[in-house]
């Protein structure tokens, strides 16, 4: 294998957008679900006695949870060869 192919075969698997948002999620389900532990009294009113931020952020850490592990159950599919170089058909000039 190819050290190119290599690269590319790890800049795949890094770049994944499967990687991206779920870890986006995870980042973002964790400072939602602390912002819904540490409600105050009057945010609790407004929400009719319920810890929305808490339950949403609860939702996006297991939705991202969810990307990150449909990521590595299937990861990105690499090339197993490099591909293969076509040779120029003589023609008329470009």
């Amino acid at each position: 294998m190819s050290d190119d192919l290599k690269k590319r075969s790890a800049a795949a698997r890094l770049f994944d957008v499967r990687r991206v948002i779920g870890g986006l999620f995870v980042v973002y389900g964790l400072i939602v679900a602390l912002l819904g532990l540490f409600e105050s009294g009057a945010d609790l009113d407004k929400a009719a006695g319920v810890r929305i931020n808490l339950w949403m952020g609860l939702a996006m850490l297991a939705l991202g949870a969810l990307f990150l592990l449909w990521q590595w159950w299937r990861p990105a599919e690499t090339p197993t060869e490099a591909p293969a170089e076509t040779e120029r058909q003589p023609g008329p000039p470009d």
